[in-house]
């Protein structure tokens, strides 16, 4: 009996070594974008490795959680929260006014395992909306909720408040006061992005965004509409947008591309390459892009502006970089 149990053990310790082996033999990838749009000429040399520097860094908090085990619903949604506390992107701190000089902040989660999904909008005093988002797909039967309710929900649950003043920069204080001057038209850039595949083959996309600077009070975006600038399905892909969201939303832009691969057959880069200059350019969408990533860790950086500021990594080793159109650069290429 003894012998029997000892080789039963032996056994199964030999299948658990096996799978671990195999799923240590799986891959990973992420990519993420701070926002896309703006003239190669506002930026310098130290401006560029500015940003560069907080790409990396965010995407190293969510190169650690896939390259150890993580999955891709935690690491889309911590790589946000620093992209949300980052002065630098138009989501939480740093992000854009409407005209009253109100920061309402959107964000949307999607776990692609299951297409469950969160979003808020129109957030005012809620630090990291991102997590204000989890915690919609997660605690409750909703997928949208937003400004006061959305705003006792998130109190409710625990998250950290702050008051609106908490998410301005004189940035922000001098681009309204040019717009109300009619010196600047209201522009939506900047938003922040994450798209992941965990080494379990599940996809996520997270996003969060100020929305367009000098907007109307109440006004929502693509970021928050499932489909249109967020989306996620493990059948197809993992896709967040950033640019002009009422183009996003009317051309559903995220559920485009997901809709491209599944029905046509499409690879995940023709499918964006369509979207996005077919389909978005000819109805005037200029200044905007997708970051995007498939089952099989294929990346697509996909935009038509001049920059999109965006960082990839995978389990292959290879860490990427760039802002201007043309001009990425591998930091690394290798082991991690």
């Amino acid at each position: 009996m003894f012998k029997q149990s000892s080789f039963l053990i032996l056994i199964f310790l030999v299948v658990i070594t096996q799978l671990q082996a195999q799923t240590n033999q799986k891959v990973w990838t992420i990519a993420i974008h701070g926002g896309a749009g703006g003239t190669p000429s506002s930026l310098n040399p130290q401006k560029i490795a500015e940003y560069e520097k907080h790409l990396l860094e965010a995407l190293e908090i969510g190169t650690k959680i896939l390259s150890q085990g993580g999955r891709s619903l935690e690491a889309v949604e911590k790589v946000v929260v620093y992209l949300e506390n980052c002065p630098l992107f138009n989501a939480g701190k740093g992000a854009v006014k409407n005209i009253d000089g109100v920061h309402e902040l959107d964000a949307a989660i999607m776990d692609g395992s299951n297409l469950k999904a969160g979003a808020v909008a129109g957030l005012r005093d809620i630090k990291n909306p991102i997590m204000a988002a989890r915690m919609v797909m997660d605690s409750t039967a909703h997928v949208l909720l937003i400004g006061e309710g959305a705003s006792a929900f998130s109190k409710s649950m625990g998250l950290e408040s702050v008051d609106n003043s908490y998410f301005s920069t004189k940035q922000r204080e001098e681009q309204l006061n040019r717009i109300k001057e009619s010196k600047e038209s209201p522009n939506p850039g900047g938003t922040v992005g994450c798209v992941a595949l965990d080494i379990y083959g599940n996809l996520s996309a997270a996003t969060s965004t100020g929305g367009m600077s000098g907007k109307k009070w109440g006004r929502v975006g693509d970021v928050p509409v499932i489909g249109a600038g967020t989306y996620a399905n493990n059948s197809t892909a993992a896709i967040s947008g950033t640019g002009h969201g009422e183009y996003w939303i009317r051309r559903v832009v995220a559920y485009d591309i997901s809709a491209l691969m599944e029905y046509r057959g499409l690879s995940l880069v023709e499918a964006s390459n369509e979207v996005i200059f077919n389909k978005i350019s000819p109805m005037g969408g200029s200044g905007g892009g997708i970051i995007a990533v498939d089952g099989k860790g294929n990346i697509a950086l996909v935009f038509n502006t001049a920059m999109m500021h965006r960082a990839w990594a995978n389990s292959s080793g290879e860490v990427g970089v760039g802002l201007l159109k043309g001009e990425e650069r591998i930091v690394k290429n290798g082991s991690l």
